[in-house]
């Protein structure tokens, strides 16, 4: 079951709650002068609802797999027989970027951005990966 906040449900739980809420009793009201407020309460129950459901699903969400790494094997495949798998460390200013390295000819192709230790761990973990050979450029 797709979640709420996904791209095709929340905005039909926002779009009825404003039709609800909103636009069915500003006609009502312009049509007839009355004000329905049964309406306009049903409206704001029904964005309350989605507004506490989406933030259930992001508190949810939280602490597992960071965005970036979702599906990240499947984007970014890894050949053992044709790659190696290196972090790419600037001499000037320390940046690490994690990696493939085409042993044919020399192309690397970027993975994610090493800050921390547990970043590169993360990045083995993934790839199932024992070790890492670190090269160094200007």
């Amino acid at each position: 079951m797709p979640k709420i906040n996904s791209v095709h449900y929340g905005g039909i739980w926002i779009g009825c709650a404003l039709i609800i809420g909103l636009v069915i009793p500003g006609i009502i009201w312009m049509v007839t002068g009355m004000i329905i407020w049964w309406l306009i309460i049903l409206g704001t129950i029904v964005m309350l609802a989605f507004i506490i459901l989406f933030m259930l699903e992001m508190h949810q969400d939280s602490s597992k797999v960071p965005h970036y790494e979702k599906g990240l094997k499947d984007r970014i495949p890894y050949d053992p027989e044709t790659q190696t798998a290196i972090i790419r460390s600037s001499i000037c200013n320390g940046e690490k970027v994690a990696g493939f390295k085409n042993r044919s000819d020399g192309h690397f192709t970027e993975v994610m951005l090493i800050r921390s230790p547990e970043e590169e761990q993360r990045f083995k973990e993934i790839y199932g990966l024992d070790e890492v050979k670190v090269d160094y450029f200007t």
